[in-house]
């Protein structure tokens, strides 16, 4: 998941009718919930090799070769180097129907392990510049290990699946390195959507502060949409002792960080929409006595609708240049636009909702908030009909305000949340090819 996970509690968030839950193919699923609990000692295995040897986006190679070996020995028809370092395994079920999609990701961060792990990882590289550890400090080691498993347990049914399962094991969700395309933007470019095309897709994301057990879930704009920004403030170099000879890029950009502030505050509406504008870092100078000729900064946007993003960046672009303007300094202001708003195709959410009822438990259930938390996993639903929901990854018991975030060196997940991860993927599966074939499923655009 690329960026901060934080919950945006202030979107109306509507209470979603969930039919009852639906008898499917209860057979089918007490096997497949019978494998996945077989497999689960062989899953925390995989996931401590991939969080012992983590790799950054685009770089995955060790990774990626160890799925690949491990689709193709399920007698998978399995493609590789798919948008750089991605896998795509086939699992063609006996039985004609949709094809159904399953995602996970597969990099990990530039940030140095504080936890105290058998399986604690040492790697580290040189990242922008800075001498950084790996790490696994959002949990697509997880991911990917559970995907593995649920590949296992799929394949064991695969006669009694009525269609076909693509398995995208996607690189660089953090993002690519500088100057490379990659993460699911790349793969939909390459068509992994395609041949055969995918009716819908499904995918998880572990949650470090969600007890183990739980799930939660969101209909429509579920993550934000992500934007960065980069403004340079140029002035006039002088001497530190005489201000008035120059123009001071130093107060300009002061000027110009309190004014980002007022978008959120006074521009975006609120009761509509949440938003987020963050100054991540501010750059300028070398010396004490120097006024520097430029200031630079960076940081993020989160929005949840195309109209609030188009309000933000056009008040971002007019709060800069007007102040610079005013203190006799000049701003270029650049916005790249990276993820769309991660959404749960309402429909599908409403029909799939049972599946993961029936797998964790109604109370176990839960709808949240939506995140301003980004993830690329919005391009895929931007083709086709998705749903993303989050797995629980917190030991129960434990307070929340105990449990790193994610993105930090003290990150952690309890290993006992797999099998539900597992369970749910298969049940998602299975079910939505039961529904197709009575005629009930929503299917790709």
């Amino acid at each position: 998941m690329n960026k901060p996970f934080i919950c945006a509690g202030l979107l109306g968030l509507s209470v979603l009718v969930i039919p009852a839950a639906f008898a499917q193919n209860p057979g089918l699923n007490a096997r497949m919930d019978k494998t996945a609990e077989s497999l689960e000692k062989k899953v925390v295995a995989w996931r401590r090799d991939f969080h012992q040897h983590p790799e950054l986006g685009n770089r995955e190679f060790q990774t990626a070769a160890k799925i690949a070996a491990h689709l193709q020995s399920l007698g998978m028809e399995v493609k590789t180097g798919v948008g750089k370092t991605g896998v795509v395994g086939l699992l063609k079920g006996g039985k004609p129907g949709p094809v159904v999609a399953l995602r996970a990701d597969m990099d990990g961060l530039p940030v140095t392990e504080r936890v105290d792990l058998p399986f604690k990882s040492e790697a580290h590289t040189e990242y922008n510049g800075q001498q950084t550890g790996i790490m696994h400090a959002c949990g697509h080691d997880t991911h990917v290990a559970m995907l593995m498993g649920a590949a296992e347990v799929l394949a064991s049914v695969k006669s009694d699946l009525r269609g076909t399962v693509k398995f995208i094991f996607q690189p660089a969700e953090e993002g690519a390195p500088a100057g490379e395309e990659g993460g699911a933007k790349l793969m939909v470019k390459e068509g992994v959507l395609e041949n055969p095309k995918v009716d819908a897709i499904f995918g998880l994301h572990i949650n470090s502060q969600t007890e183990v057990g739980t799930i939660k879930y969101r209909p429509g704009a579920t993550m934000a949409a992500v934007d960065e920004y980069a403004i340079k403030i140029k002035g006039k170099q002088t001497h530190g002792a005489a201000p008035w000879s120059g123009v001071d890029p130093i107060v300009t950009s002061a000027q110009v960080v309190m004014g980002l502030q007022t978008i959120v505050s006074r521009n975006v509406i609120l009761t509509d929409n949440a938003a987020v504008v963050t100054v991540g870092a501010l750059h300028s100078g070398i010396r004490q006595n120097i006024i520097p000729e430029e200031a630079n900064m960076i940081g993020t946007i989160r929005t949840f609708s195309p109209e609030t993003q188009t309000l933000v960046h056009r008040r971002i672009n007019e709060i800069a240049t007007n102040i610079a303007e005013s203190a006799g300094a000049k701003a270029d202001v650049k916005i790249n636009i990276m993820y769309p708003v991660t959404y749960n195709d309402p429909k599908l959410t409403d029909q799939m909702a049972p599946s993961l009822e029936a797998v964790a438990g109604k109370n176990n259930v839960k709808l949240t908030p939506a995140q301003t938390g980004a993830e690329d996993f919005s391009f895929f639903q931007q083709k086709v009909p998705g749903f993303f929901y989050f797995l629980g990854g917190m030991t129960k018991g434990k307070k929340v305000e105990d449990a790193a975030p994610h993105h930090t060196p003290d990150f952690q997940i309890d290993e006992a949340c797999f099998v539900l991860g597992m369970k749910s993927l298969c049940r998602l599966t299975a079910d939505y090819m039961e529904q197709s074939a009575k005629g009930g499923a929503v299917s790709g655009k």
